[in-house]
């Protein structure tokens, strides 16, 4: 892979630097949600740190935990009215469905796209569009495995509503799984998010819905691997 043009005048980096620099782009950076569990047992580890097993026990669990809580750096695409996935993961659903009813967009059904989130997947949600949040709304539920296509009726979930600079209505809606306990979600009404901006995060396992306007062309297919804020979804009309 080629490097990026150092600017005339640049003094040469060091071998530690390099090299540290490699380190920084090659692992992702950690949520702010992460911190608290990945502090957790590195404090294990080092009150431990005279007993071999609760030591490794430690660290073991803090690199795992900081796996989860990935937040790697995405560029979303540049075309006009793209819709890009809310979430890294697996395809679960392209269909039609009737949005929540919390964010009273009618009971005519949307195309949607469905998207599940393994254990192994990064966790964060970004923004599907750019545009302003008119609504947000969290709703207490059950939690059913989230590829279940119950799920997205009875289980716990946030809900998002955004509108474009178009006027084009999309929801996002994030929902917990049979793990997933906690929802988190940083974005209230009256923000403006750009397309593919961090917004929000589940915790472990879960599923994210986007319901689109009619007459929008979806591009992806059931069992299609996404890339949060990268992958493109659909074409709004």
């Amino acid at each position: 892979m080629a490097r990026k043009p150092t600017p005339p005048g640049t003094p040469p980096p060091t071998s530690v630097e390099h090299v540290l620099e490699l380190v920084r782009k090659t692992i992702p950076p950690l949520h702010p949600a992460g911190i608290p569990f990945v502090a957790a047992p590195l404090a294990v580890a080092a009150l431990g740190r005279n007993r071999k097993w609760v030591r490794r026990a430690g660290l073991v669990s803090a690199a795992a935990t900081a796996g989860f809580f990935r937040h790697p750096h995405r560029v979303p695409p540049n075309r006009v009215g793209v819709v890009v996935a809310p979430a890294d993961g697996e395809v679960a659903l392209v269909d039609t469905a009737v949005p929540p009813a919390e964010l009273e967009m009618g009971t005519e059904p949307r195309p949607r796209v469905s998207i599940f989130l393994s254990v192994l997947d990064v966790h964060v949600q970004r923004s599907p569009v750019g545009g302003t949040v008119t609504k947000v709304v969290h709703r207490p539920g059950q939690f059913l495995s989230a590829d279940l296509a119950d799920a997205s009726e009875v289980n716990e979930r946030n809900s998002m509503l955004l509108e474009t600079r178009n006027g084009a209505d999309v929801a996002v809606v994030q929902i917990a799984g049979l793990l997933a306990r906690r929802i988190v979600c940083d974005a209230k009404a009256g923000d403006t998010l750009p397309i593919g901006d961090t917004y929000g995060l589940i915790r472990f396992g879960s599923r994210v819905d986007t319901y689109l306007p009619p007459g929008s062309t979806l591009l992806v297919e059931r069992g299609q691997k996404t890339i949060g804020a990268e992958t493109v979804i659909a074409q709004l009309p």
